[in-house]
């Protein structure tokens, strides 16, 4: 069982941080609803009256969670497609690799948890909904119906094409935190996404 972290001086601007840090990790070994902020507080090596504090909620930490975690990456992959000035099906491989460093940390248990845990926590696969599948959706759209308009990509249903794109990333990330922690079965993330770009990228070049 993992140390409680030793209570230590702080700037107050620093707390909502940490608590969130412990939370996620927390979330990551636990779940949703084995998680309490009684635990978090003593991961976070603060008192319970703190995280109240902050978050008097549990459903309002997972959004720190969220906010502090996944949506700078969201936000970073939003600028890319902003700014971004060469070929589309380049530009998909880019988002795709932002994926795969997120399939690196902790922050997939998120999405995982919120798979297992939202038909008795509706509240946070609303929250996730929101704040992350409808961002990430306009961000692919954005992505997709650029290629097309350059004819880049040829001419298809782009809210159909959207789950076929980030379908492998979810199977990674269940993978990761189910079936992959119990067998000796390998699967290689980035040649899986390099696969799988290829043969989604190809079924996208446009007709001749």
């Amino acid at each position: 069982m993992p140390e409680p972290a030793a209570p230590r001086r702080r700037r107050k601007d620093a707390r909502p941080s940490e608590i969130a840090d412990a939370a996620l990790a927390l979330f990551t070994e636990r779940g949703f609803a084995a998680t309490r902020l009684e635990d978090v507080a003593v991961r976070a090596g603060v008192s319970k009256g703190t995280v109240y504090i902050y978050f008097p909620t549990k459903e309002d930490l997972f959004r720190a969670v969220l906010r502090q975690g996944l949506l700078p990456n969201l936000e970073a992959m939003e600028q890319a497609v902003a700014t971004f000035d060469g070929p589309t099906p380049t530009l998909l491989r880019q988002i795709a690799d932002r994926m795969l460093q997120v399939l690196d940390t902790n922050l997939t248990a998120i999405p995982k948890l919120v798979l297992a845990e939202s038909g008795n926590f509706p509240a946070i696969a609303r929250m996730y909904a929101d704040e992350v599948v409808r961002r990430a959706m306009q961000l692919l759209t954005g992505a997709f119906r650029r290629g097309v308009e350059r004819g880049e990509l040829r001419d298809v249903d782009v809210q159909s094409a959207i789950p076929t794109f980030v379908a492998p990333f979810l199977m990674l990330v269940l993978w990761k935190h189910s079936l992959g922690q119990h067998t000796d079965i390998a699967m290689d993330p980035k040649a899986v996404m390099e696969t799988h770009m290829d043969i989604l990228l190809r079924g996208l070049e446009p007709r001749r």
